[in-house]
């Protein structure tokens, strides 16, 4: 017998619901957020989100025909905390058809779409995914359909590994992500020089970018990835606020899922795991490789400067016995940003004998 939901999710699900329904009476749809895909030839994951709309069949603006000066006006005056206030469409439904096959799928309490579909009968490549709702505008998702024979690929942390936010500091961290406008947020110097460095010798390897963030700032990273030069995958994010067990979900444990689902889903694919010092990525990483050793190449750990860790642990050094929960048969590389890791990248990637174990670049 299933336990009785948390009494926090209970009293959320019941304000979602009469804020949603109040939207209704008042001529309010419903809007389709279609999430970058990916996946393998047998089966892919589609992801999106339905939200309560004022005008539903109004398609989302993107960035075509747009120019550059036009959109990097337009991200300085977008303010992150717009982003949390939505409204979830619980329950609605949703028809997704890929290639030769379709599934209908309904969102969840949070308005969040994940499922797999099967038997599109797509071949490897980038395709498009239609997802349809009664109540919308139609959407697409590009969703990305992995080679079986290819064996390389990248999952990345986003908070202070591919942009600065300072993540562990409550406070900067609600300004940098509630206040701050979206076209100031800084990237981590290197981190998409090497992404892009290490995906041209892999044409069609993944890149899934993997977060404690909330799904709200998809939309927000997609096109700050896109602005800063990053290759461009799916983001696997996770949903602030209570859960079924309790008042607040474990970030962690969202990430050691991920990385447990991603090694189920593409088996063949040996990961590179980027991440940074500031949280637990070191030791999330360090049990993976443990326990899934076929599937990870290389560990690359962006260390945060001395001033960083001090701010963000009140003490420095606070995270150096990484090598000590490493792997040793997995290389791990240590540098304080994208260019010094690259540099010891180069020296994992395509050599014909087994690397240092760990392998650390200068300040």
């Amino acid at each position: 017998m299933a336990a009785r939901p948390h009494v926090a999710s209970l009293l959320e699900d019941a304000w979602h619901r009469r804020l949603a329904s109040t939207m209704t009476r008042r001529g309010w749809g419903t809007r389709v957020l279609a999430y970058t895909g990916y996946g393998s030839t047998e089966r892919v994951r589609i992801l999106g989100r339905v939200l309560m709309s004022r005008r539903p069949y109004r398609r989302m603006a993107t960035h075509s025909g747009a120019s550059w000066i036009e959109l990097r006006n337009a991200d300085r005056m977008r303010r992150g905390w717009r982003a949390f206030f939505t409204a979830p469409a619980m329950g609605e439904e949703v028809t997704i058809t890929l290639g030769g096959a379709s599934i209908v799928a309904r969102a969840d309490r949070s308005g969040i779409i994940d499922v797999e579909l099967e038997g599109h009968g797509l071949p490897p490549g980038l395709h498009t995914a239609r997802l349809t709702s009664p109540r919308a505008a139609d959407a697409e998702a590009e969703i990305h359909v992995v080679d079986p024979a290819e064996t390389f690929g990248l999952v990345s942390d986003i908070d202070d590994t591919v942009i600065a936010t300072a993540l562990p500091r409550p406070l900067i961290a609600a300004w940098n992500t509630f206040i701050k406008a979206e076209g100031t947020r800084r990237p981590v110097p290197g981190m998409a020089t090497m992404y892009r460095e290490l995906l041209r010798d892999h044409p069609g390897a993944p890149i899934v970018y993997v977060s404690t963030g909330a799904w709200n700032t998809v939309p927000l990273l997609t096109r700050f990835l896109r602005r800063n030069g990053y290759p461009l995958g799916p983001l696997l994010m996770t949903d602030w606020g209570p859960t079924n067990t309790g008042w607040f979900r474990s970030g962690q444990a969202h990430k050691e899922a991920c990385l447990e689902r991603l090694a189920r889903e593409l088996p063949e694919i040996d990961w590179i795991l980027v991440g940074d010092d500031g949280q637990h990525d070191p030791s999330i990483y360090a049990e993976f490789t443990e326990t899934h050793p076929d599937h990870v190449r290389a560990v690359c750990i962006r260390m945060l400067s001395p001033a960083e860790q001090i701010l963000s642990h009140f003490a420095f050094g606070a995270n150096e016995d990484i090598r000590r929960h490493h792997t040793r048969d997995i290389p791990l590389c240590k540098g304080s940003d994208g260019y010094a890791l690259l540099s010891l990248m180069r020296r994992v990637i395509g050599t014909t004998k087994p690397p240092d174990p760990v392998l650390r670049s200068s300040w």
